[in-house]
C-alpha cells in the first residue's frame, strides 16, 4: 500500500511537471487543456491526502474505493488528454494491475471492467466530437490488457500467497522442531557440551551441568571448571583412536565416560562432547556378576561346605589335642579361622542369590530402636558399648523389620570393631531424629574409630571391596541394597572430630507402597 501511494503521488507530480513546463504543447492543444490541467492538480493533491490519511486501511472497502477512485480520475485524465494517443491508457492498465494485487476475485475484475468500459465509452464520446480522433482498436486493446493484467496478477498473487503461507507454515514447523529439540536436549540424561577452538563452552545442557556440578557453563572456558575433562580432550586430540578414560568431575559424583566428535561449521571447527553416567551401568554389571556368582555358589555350595565343615571340625579336634605343640596349635587355629571366613563368604553370596522381597511394615522407629538396643546389649561383650539417642514422640516409617535388623547389626558391628582399633572400649552411638528440610526420619550410626580415608570413600559400597583381611567386602553392599529395596537411603558422612557416620534416611510411611 505504501508503494501504491508513492506510485500515484509520483504520477501526479509527473503530470503537474508536464503541464507546468509545457513540454508537450501539441498534446495540450489537441486536448481539453484546462480540464487536463485542473485534473492533474486534483489528482496530485488527492493522492497526497490519501497517502497521509490512509496509511493502513482496515477494511477491504477502503482499498476498493481507493482503486475505483484512481481509475475514475485516470479515466477523466484520459478523456481530457485526448484518448489513447495521450498514453494515459497505459497508466490505467498499471492502476488495474496494482488494484488486482490488493483485491481478489470479482472485485478486482470489477475494477478492470470499469477501466475498460471507461476507455471505450470515452473513446466513443471523443469520436463523436472529432471523428478523426476515434481510436477504437487501441481502446479495445487497452481494455483487453486491463482484463489480462487483472487475471494474470490475481493468479500470480494467489500463488505468491500460497508460497508465503507454505513458507510461514514451514517456519512455524521449524521453530516448533527447534523448540522440541531444545527441550529434548535439556531433558536428556546424557550430558552434551559444544566447545569452540579456544575450548569455550558454546552449549551445555542440564544433564552436563548436573554431572559437572555447575549452574552455568555457557561462554566460559572449560579448563577452570573441569580440568580432568580438558585433559581427556587433549588426549583424544593427540590420538582419536584411543578410548578416553572415565573421570569423576565432582567428589561423590557419578563416574563419567566422555566421548568426543569433531564438528565443522563453515570455517569454524567445534567439538561435541557426550558425557555418559556409567555408574548405573557399573552397578548393573556388578549385580549381574553377583547374580551369576550367587547361582554358581548355590550350585556348588553343597560340594564346598561339606569338605569345608570337615576341615573346620578336624582342625577343631586337632586343636583340642593335649599332645599338640603350640606352633601346631597356632596352625590349627589359622585353618579354623580361614574356614570360618570361607563359610561367611559363601553365606553372604548365597544370601544375595536367594534374597527375599522386602515386606515393609509400619514401624515406630523410636520403640523399635529401644528394643533393638536392648537385645544387642544383652549379647555384646563387656568391652563394647551401644548408646541410643532418640527424639521424643513417634517417628514412623515402612520397612521390613528383619532387613532393618540385618542392616543395623552389620553397621553396629563394623562401628564397634573399628572403634576398638583406636580405644580400649568400642563404642557406637545411634541417633534418631527428623530431618528439618525433608521431614523424613533419619538414623545415624556413629563411631569414634579412625574413619574412612578419602581415597576409599567411593569404593566402600562396592561388593568385595574390603580393607580388613578377615572381611568379605559384602556387608556394606548388602546393607545399601536392603535399604534401597525398602526405599530408604544409606550414605556415609565423615564425622567431625574423627570417626565415621553412616546415615539411613527412611521413606515417609505414606510414600512407600
Amino acid at each position: 500500500m505504501r508503494l501504491y501511494h508513492l506510485y500515484r503521488v509520483t504520477v501526479g507530480l509527473a503530470l503537474v511537471v508536464l503541464i507546468s513546463s509545457q513540454l508537450d504543447k501539441e498534446l495540450l492543444e489537441l486536448a481539453h487543456a484546462p480540464l487536463f490541467r485542473y485534473g492533474s492538480w486534483a489528482y496530485l493533491i488527492l493522492n497526497i491526502l490519501v497517502a497521509v490519511l490512509m496509511q493502513r486501511p482496515r477494511h477491504l472497502a477502503q482499498v476498493f474505493t481507493l482503486a475505483l477512485l484512481d481509475v475514475l480520475m485516470l479515466c477523466a485524465l484520459f478523456y481530457s488528454a485526448g484518448g489513447t494517443p495521450s498514453g494515459i491508457g497505459n497508466l490505467l492498465v498499471i492502476a488495474v494491475a496494482i488494484a488486482n494485487m490488493l483485491l481478489r476475485g470479482r472485485i478486482g475484475l470489477l475494477i478492470a471492467a470499469v477501466a475498460a468500459i471507461g476507455m471505450l465509452v470515452l473513446t466513443f464520446y471523443l469520436g463523436l466530437q472529432r471523428p478523426s480522433a476515434a481510436q477504437f482498436v487501441q481502446a479495445g486493446a487497452l481494455g483487453a490488457l486491463c482484463f489480462a493484467a487483472a487475471l494474470f496478477l490475481q493468479g500470480l498473487t494467489k500463488r505468491l500467497q500460497q508460497s508465503e503461507s507454505l513458507a510461514e507454515q514451514r517456519a512455524v514447523d521449524v521453530a516448533s522442531l527447534e523448540a522440541l529439540n531444545s527441550l529434548i536436549l535439556q531433558r536428556m540424561r546424557t550430558g552434551i557440551l559444544v566447545l569452540d577452538k579456544q575450548q569455550k563452552v558454546l552449549l551445555a545442557n542440564q544433564g552436563a551441568l548436573g554431572m559437572l556440578g555447575r549452574n552455568k557453563l555457557e561462554n566460559k572456558l572449560l579448563a577452570p571448571n573441569c580440568p580432568e575433562l580438558v585433559q581427556r580432550l587433549q588426549q583424544w586430540q593427540h590420538n582419536p583412536t584411543l578410548r578416553p578414560q572415565s573421570l569423576q568431575a565432582i567428589p561423590d559424583g557419578p563416574l563419567l565416560q566422555p566421548s568426543f566428535i569433531p564438528l565443522q561449521r563453515g570455517e569454524e571447527r567445534h567439538t561435541l562432547i557426550f558425557l555418559d553416567d556409567i555408574s548405573q551401568i557399573t552397578q548393573q554389571a556388578q549385580q549381574l556378576k553377583l547374580a551369576s556368582l550367587g547361582r554358581l555358589t548355590a550350585g556348588i555350595a553343597h560340594e564346598i561346605r561339606n569338605p569345608l565343615g570337615a576341615i573346620s571340625h578336624a582342625a577343631q579336634l586337632l586343636q583340642e589335642s593335649e599332645e599338640l605343640e603350640e606352633p601346631d596349635r597356632r596352625l590349627a587355629q589359622i585353618i579354623q579361622d580361614h574356614s570360618r571366613r570361607m563359610n561367611m563368604v559363601i553365606e553372604n553370596v548365597l544370601q544375595l542369590s536367594r534374597r527375599r522381597q522386602a515386606e515393609p511394615q509400619l514401624l515406630d522407629l523410636r520403640y523399635w530402636l529401644h528394643r533393638f538396643a536392648s537385645e544387642f546389649r544383652n549379647s555384646a561383650r563387656l568391652d563394647q558399648s551401644l548408646h541410643l539417642d532418640t527424639v521424643s514422640g513417634s517417628l514412623q516409617t515402612r520397612m521390613d523389620p528383619h532387613q532393618l535388623t540385618q542392616v543395623l547389626t552389620n553397621l553396629v558391628q563394623n562401628g564397634l570393631r573399628y572403634s576398638a582399633q583406636v580405644h580400649q572400649l568400642g563404642q557406637v552411638w545411634l541417633r534418631l531424629y527428623r530431618d528439618t528440610e525433608s521431614d523424613l526420619p533419619v538414623l545415624e550410626i556413629l563411631d569414634d574409630g579412625p574413619g574412612v580415608p578419602a581415597e576409599q570413600l567411593q569404593h566402600i559400597f562396592e561388593p568385595f571391596y574390603t580393607t580388613d583381611n578377615k572381611g568379605t567386602g559384602l556387608g556394606l553392599y548388602i546393607s545399601r541394597e536392603l535399604c534401597e529395596s525398602n526405599q530408604a537411603r544409606l550414605d556415609y558422612k565423615p564425622r567431625e572430630g574423627g570417626g565415621s557416620c553412616f546415615r539411613i534416611t527412611f521413606a515417609h510411611p505414606r510414600k512407600l507402597s
